[in-house]
């Protein structure tokens, strides 16, 4: 299968096959072209004409949602999930629509309902062998599951970050994940903003991005 897939076309593929998951039926042309502010539907049916040619797609021009996705497993063993580019820095939180793509994975071994990857960046993490444009597969987690040493995603001051979790009595400190910085102290769990602990890494070991055709194989 040709794998020449394009940024908007990749996009548009992961929006397909997410929206496919949770609805059972493909969007429209309109809801593509809303998804991704493009205004003309004849600009995403190119799009999508073009996925089809590079074996993507199969299309049926007389029918509105007339696509079959080729070469993904949308059986109910597999699930996709999202992935960001950063954790975001503001108070919203991380919102589907704003994935960079989506990976379908066995069940097995995404995670609990709610997981998601995040690519590590810069060398935050290096100390934890954790390097740049790696993905963090971050699960949905409560205080009383977590053990010492569980590195977790939490807010604290501003916004979320890494961190590595310890106890001591009822008291909780969090030590920035892979710095020198002292652990921050937080003696009611209950004003934890816990959003969850790490508990995947996925690495290409040869380097190569997985941003390239990560929907269709």
């Amino acid at each position: 299968m040709e794998q020449s897939i394009t940024e908007i076309e990749r996009k548009i593929l992961d929006f397909m096959v997410h929206y496919l998951r949770s609805n059972t039926y493909q969007p429209s042309i309109r809801e593509i072209g809303e998804r991704f502010g493009i205004k003309s539907t004849k600009t995403v049916s190119e799009h999508l004409q073009a996925l089809a040619d590079k074996g993507f797609l199969e299309r049926d021009p007389s029918r509105s949602r007339g696509v079959r996705i080729l070469g993904v497993d949308l059986r109910a063993q597999t699930v996709s999930v999202p992935c960001y580019h950063e954790l975001p820095q503001g108070r919203g939180g991380l919102r589907t629509e704003q994935a960079e793509m989506h990976l379908t994975m066995d069940r097995r071994l995404a995670g609990s309902k709610g997981s998601f990857f995040v690519r590590a960046t810069g060398q935050e993490l290096a100390a934890l062998d954790i390097n740049e444009g790696d993905y963090l597969l971050v699960e949905p987690s409560s205080v009383d599951d977590l053990v010492e040493g569980t590195i977790v995603v939490a807010r604290v001051e501003g916004g979320p970050s890494f961190y590595e979790f310890s106890r001591n009595g009822k008291a909780i400190f969090l030590k920035p994940a892979g710095g020198d910085e002292p652990a921050t102290a937080v003696e009611d769990p209950e004003r934890l903003h816990l959003i969850g602990r790490v508990v995947a890494l996925y690495r290409r070991l040869d380097g190569a991005s997985i941003l390239v055709s990560t929907t269709a194989h």
